[in-house]
Order: C-alpha cells, then structure tokens, then sequence
C-alpha cells in the first residue's frame, strides 16, 4: 500500500499496532505492519531485554516505542520528584478509600515483591508503583535510541524540543497522539513526523471527540504531515473508512488484546471476550487522566457521592497500580469477587472482539477487508 505512512517507514501496511507485549508487535512487523512497544510500564532493565527480543524475532523489520510524556504533572515544574515525596503526597482519604474496597471484595495482599518486579496487567502496566513524569521516562528513551527503534510516539501530550531534535539526529521518526486539532497543531508545530488522531472510542487515555469527526479535522490542520486514525478501528472496514477520512494508516491498540501473543491474563481476556461496546467507560479513578476501561464495580464505586476526587498524575496511577495487581491476582481463582472489580483499559472495539486469532491472522484479515470494503466503494462509482 503506497500511503506517505507507510513509506515513511518502510512498510507494506500502514498497521501501526501498540501493545504492551513483544510478542504481538514482533507478530505485527513480521506480517507487513509496524509494531510499536507500550513501554510506559517497563522498567530499564525490561526494556533493553524487550528490545533486543523484538530485534532478534524481527530480523531488521522496523518497528517503535510508545512512551507517556505528559505535559502536566505532580511535582516541580522541572519533571517530577522522588517516588518517596510523591508517595506522600497521596491522602490517607484515598488510600483508605481503595483498601474498603478491596476488602469489601475479599481481596488480600499480595505477597511481598520489589517495586521493579509484577506480570503485566491486563496486557498491560508491569513496573509496580507505577510512577509516570519526565525523570521516570528519561532512561528509557535512552534504551529505546540506543537499539534499532525508528519510530519513538508520546502518548500524552507534545514531545519536548528535545526529544525530537535528538531523534531526527538519530534518524528516529517521532510521533505524538492528538485528541484535539489544538494538540494536533501543537505537535506539529513541535516537528512531529506522523500525528495519531485518536477518537474517544480509543481504549486507555482518550478524549472526547470521536473518530469520524476528529480524523478529517487533523488531516486538514497539519497537512502535509501524515495522520495517522486511531480508535474504533480493528477490521478492514474501519481501516477503509479511516484512509476515506483522509488518514494514511490506522493506528490499533485493542484490537490486540486478544490475540494468541497477547499477554492478557485469562480472566480479562475472559471478560473482554464477553464485552459489548457499550460496557465501556471513560474513568480517571486509575491514572489521574480520562481512560476508556470495561466498567466495573472499582469504576461505580469511584463515580459514587463521596468518593475521593482522583488524584492527578502520577500520583492515581502509584494508588491505583499494586490494587490492580490484587484485583487480577484473585480474579484467577475459581469463584473470587475479584472478577467484578476488574476494569482493563479497552476501547469500545472490544464488541468485535469475540474470537482469539494470531496477531498474523488479524492483520492479513484487516487487510484483505479493506481491499474488499474499497473496492465496494469504487463500485458504487462505476458507469
């Protein structure tokens, strides 16, 4: 497919498919796409392991890292502060507030382990404690430029100056996610290579604006750099739908959860498998910003008269991580209550995921939809 994205980059697909597992963006690489690595949750150490596997399974693919940068958070104005003065900045109110809850649930401690260790949850987060800001993402850029990364994306708000003069030093394409056209003519006036319109049906942090509006408004505000359409797409119709918008390939982050590589544990792939689009909602209860989740009773009980007001970041997610991990460490467990608390981020793409395929699978599907659903179109134009 000749788009500007995917030429850009040097692939046959513009798939650009964000996870949180290796295995699922070495699967995407390999069949034609551009796997880019949620790293936001790795610690260092993880990341240079994850790297050097996604080099060795791609064999010279390209591929990216996505990082969370964001433009506000709490600590001094110079990029955040030390774990131990941000761990005391939570009130005892919210701290109080999530151990009712889990209580309330019949969920225990987890056993004792260093804040650097823990599985992923929901096919997500890893590092315990969860601390997002500028000094917590500086050594993993470094990582990420130090191995063959050639794309490297902020999730949350404009890449400094910075980062992007030094990834254009390295020959690093840099990208930005935008939920509004404000956050889109930032990022481009900041340099950006590719900007991500992402649709408030997008799991994890999200805005409010849909797809079918935001795409073609961000198209037309920063042509002639190349968009990218993320949220609501996971099937070859949408991906014909987001290129008919004006976009030059899609980005897709749910859709993955499910496949065979992901490292979804077996009760949220359980729940997101069951899920309707409608089950899901927009919370700030688990990182301090706006993300789509599936609802839950954690979600209810955040919404109820009394509950806390979440905190900002990073400050929610350092409450909220180690919680999950309890909520998700019993939810294994035949007949636990823990299962009513669990809330994986998830976009309302989650209704069309109903069967487990190999990431392969979905990309070869998604493309062959998508030559179908054109050339349906091109038909309606025939004399």
């Amino acid at each position: 497919m000749k788009s500007q994205a995917a030429e850009l980059l040097s692939i046959e697909f513009p798939i650009f498919a964000f996870s949180h597992c290796r295995d699922v963006v070495a699967a995407v690489s390999n069949a034609g796409g551009y796997g880019v690595l949620g790293a936001v949750a790795h610690t260092p150490q993880e990341l240079e392991v994850d790297l050097i596997w996604i080099e060795e399974h791609t064999k010279g693919r390209p591929f990216g890292v996505d990082l969370l940068i964001p433009r506000k958070f709490a600590g001094p104005a110079e990029g955040g502060t030390g774990r131990s003065s941000l761990k005391a900045m939570i009130p005892d109110e919210h701290r109080a507030f999530v151990e009712h809850l889990l209580e309330t649930y019949d969920i225990p401690p987890l056993e004792h382990r260093p804040e650097t260790e823990g599985g992923p949850v929901g096919g997500g987060y890893k590092r315990a404690g969860l601390q997002v800001d500028p000094i917590s993402m500086a050594p993993l850029i470094d990582i990420a430029f130090a191995h063959k990364t050639s794309m490297l994306a902020s999730a949350l708000g404009t890449p400094p100056a910075w980062l992007v003069d030094d990834a254009h030093s390295r020959g690093v394409k840099v990208a930005a996610l935008a939920g509004t056209v404000e956050h889109a003519v930032a990022h481009a006036e900041a340099g950006v290579d590719l900007v991500i319109a992402q649709g408030t049906e997008a799991g994890g942090h999200t805005g409010e604006i849909s797809t079918l509006v935001l795409v073609p408004q961000i198209v037309d505000a920063v042509r002639p750099i190349p968009v990218l359409a993320a949220g609501g797409i996971g099937n070859g119709r949408q991906m014909a739908a987001a290129l008919a918008l004006g976009a030059d390939g899609v980005w897709c982050g749910s859709i993955w959860l499910t496949t065979q590589e992901a490292e979804t544990s077996g009760a949220v792939r359980a729940r997101m498998l069951a899920a309707k689009s409608q089950d899901t909602v927009r919370t700030r209860s688990f990182t301090g910003k706006p993300c789509r989740v599936l609802r839950s009773k954690w979600t209810d009980a955040w919404n109820e008269d009394g509950a806390p007001i979440p905190l900002p970041m990073p400050l929610q997610s350092m409450l909220s991580d180690r919680p999950r991990r309890r909520i998700e460490a019993m939810a294994e467990r035949p007949g636990s209550r823990a299962v009513e608390l669990l809330s994986p981020f998830v976009g309302q793409v989650v209704g069309q995921m109903t069967t487990i395929k190999p990431a392969r699978q979905v990309v070869l599907e998604m493309v062959d939809e998508f030559v179908s659903a054109w050339q349906r179109v091109d038909d309606l134009l025939a004399d």
